[in-house]
């Protein structure tokens, strides 16, 4: 098993992300190793998406740059910072996805009621905590109705 070392960006660069942001306590609250943490896991969260394009060279390590890209847009820097910062408040991947199917609860006799069914934010169901992330990698999605063919010999 291979696990992802490296990240969208790196503290420096998310520390001038966070510089120019408002509300990003959490971040400056946080030591390095949390920080390094947060962006890794944000990293990997974002490269399990269906990106359009190719990867730029085939030994990469992550799912960007692309195609003839030699670096990786700033778009997608951003959404590693904004999906880092969801992860410092505390947003728990697994127990958003629980919580999505919630839609009732009472304290009398402590009753939950669920509806698999019910409408879900599309950035949690993939994964991504943040919706301001989401905004950042939505361009460069696949259309998920589309479908590749390609002949091999």
């Amino acid at each position: 098993m291979s696990f992802i070392t490296t990240a969208y960006l790196t503290i420096p660069e998310a520390q001038t992300y966070f510089d120019g942001r408002l509300n990003a306590d959490c971040w400056d609250d946080a030591v390095d190793a949390e920080r390094t943490k947060a962006l890794l896991q944000a990293t990997r969260a974002i490269d399990r998406l269906n990106f359009r394009g190719e990867l730029a060279s085939s030994g990469q390590a992550l799912q960007f740059p692309r195609g003839d890209d030699s670096v990786v847009p700033d778009d997608i820097k951003c959404a590693c910072a904004e999906e880092a910062l969801a992860l410092l408040e505390g947003k728990d991947p697994e127990m958003e996805r629980e919580s999505l199917a919630v839609v009732s609860q009472e304290f009398g006799k402590a009753k939950i009621k669920f509806d698999r069914e019910a409408g879900r934010p599309i950035n949690i169901l993939n994964g991504i905590m943040s919706a301001t992330a989401w905004s950042y990698i939505l361009p460069y999605l696949r259309d998920p109705l589309s479908i590749r063919l390609s002949r091999t010999s």
